[in-house]
């Protein structure tokens, strides 16, 4: 098994060999292995100095300067499979389901062929491309029905439970795309001229109440997100037990595809491995140096957070916020996704990242605000004033929450955290 892998990045309507990742250590170890990342000489001197999209990611600017930490890059944990992709590829890799760290690159040299963003390691694709087989579209229903040919073509594809190791998460996840003649194909195996809205399409698990009406809220939540001023992308739309999500990574026009950088929050921190928590104070000082307009992000991040207290989104990790990165020099906030009633789930969530010594009956603002401002140096007001904006829309929710597509013991369990928010922020000064 080698020991060095390419990462190609997409841009100007190609993929382009733009870096190389070298084991120093042990394969075993698997992310904590020792790496070696280097851009290739060339891209270097084009793009000297880049952090947007024409980078590995915001803290690796392309440069001739190798990167040597004791673990993997963030970028490349971004794309590890985890979840039901992991326990794909391990049962097509001969592996046992258990199977840990030594798994890692073997993984990630098979399952990292295809997934979000703008990145992909050049060995796994070219695994993938073996395993194309035949193109075949389907419609939505066949999609969201699991139907038998449905089925029957992803385990031909090696996807024996709907799932996908080109998307991390808990949930059985596809990523599909649909193209000018209306079918859901695969994504990898649809050209890019072909190609009109990308989607993840997420199947619900088994037959637990809790986690199906977690699956149903999902849609309600974006629009409540939408309602009370996130930054949300599209609408979601709920078929069956099949939840079609439109995605922020792709942009198909005019037969073209651009594929934007995304990097999670964990990458952005610099934190190797998984189920890690910064706190929210180190995540907006970094934010405010990273985003290209730090005032907009970080109310977007303090608006965030008051949504996910509000609304019993406890499932708050370092991978459930993410970063977008454009060709242009942009970076900010990615738009919300995994905004659901996560104080459902049957494992009883706790709150992963939270605010240092200020959360003790609830979360002070007064303190969250004087010690964003003091460790970024923006200005109070606009931020005070835009999570005032709030309070209404969030009121319109706690006293009209069928409207918003609330069942009604969602809805009586979450009216008075919503309140309480609201009247938080109307105090605010």
């Amino acid at each position: 098994m080698k020991h060095e892998s390419t990462i190609q990045l997409f841009a100007a309507g190609q993929w382009q060999d733009v870096a190389s990742v070298a084991l120093l250590g042990d394969p075993a170890l698997g992310w904590r292995t020792p790496t070696y990342t280097a851009y290739a000489a060339e891209w270097a001197l084009l793009h000297t100095g880049a952090r947007d999209a024409w980078a590995l990611g915001s803290q690796l600017p392309v440069g001739l300067r190798p990167w040597k930490p004791g673990h993997w890059p963030g970028f490349l944990l971004d794309m590890l499979p985890q979840g039901y992709g992991r326990a794909e590829l391990l049962r097509q890799l001969g592996f046992p389901e258990t199977a840990e760290a030594d798994a890692d690159w073997p993984l990630l040299l098979t399952g990292a062929g295809n997934p979000i963003g703008h990145l992909r390691v050049k060995e796994a694709a070219d695994w993938l491309a073996t395993r194309t087989g035949t193109v075949r579209g389907f419609t939505d229903e066949e999609v969201a029905a699991r139907s038998e040919d449905f089925m029957h073509y992803l385990s031909l594809h090696g996807l024996f439970i709907a799932g996908s190791s080109g998307v991390q998460g808990e949930w059985p996840k596809i990523l599909m795309t649909r193209a000018r003649d209306g079918l859901l194909y695969l994504d990898h195996t649809l050209p890019d001229t072909e190609a009109v809205t990308h989607y993840i399409i997420k199947f619900g698990r088994g037959p637990n109440e809790q986690l199906a009406a977690i699956l149903r809220h999902e849609a309600p939540y974006m629009s409540i997100a939408a309602h009370i001023g996130l930054r949300v992308h599209a609408s979601l739309t709920l078929r069956e037990r099949a939840l079609f999500i439109p995605r922020f990574d792709r942009v198909a026009e005019s037969g073209e595809v651009t594929r934007l950088g995304q990097e999670s929050l964990a990458a952005l921190m610099g934190m190797a491995g998984f189920g890690v928590a910064p706190t929210h104070d180190d995540v907006c000082a970094r934010l405010a140096t990273a985003c290209t307009r730090p005032d907009d992000e970080l109310l977007e991040y303090l608006k965030r957070d008051v949504a996910n207290l509000a609304f019993g989104n406890k499932d708050n990790h370092a991978r459930n916020t993410a970063i977008q990165r454009d060709f242009a020099g942009n970076v900010q906030l990615a738009p919300v996704f995994d905004f659901a009633p996560m104080y459902l789930h049957p494992d009883g969530l706790a709150r992963r990242i939270r605010w240092q010594g200020k959360e003790q009956q609830g979360v002070d603002w007064k303190a969250v605000l004087d010690t964003v401002c003091a460790r970024t140096g923006l200005a109070r007001e606009p931020l005070v004033s835009g999570l005032q904006a709030m309070a209404g829309p969030l009121r319109d929710v706690a006293e009209r929450g069928d409207e918003f597509g609330l069942e009604p013991e969602i809805h009586l369990y979450l009216v008075r955290g919503i309140q309480a928010q609201a009247q938080a922020l109307e105090l605010l000064q």
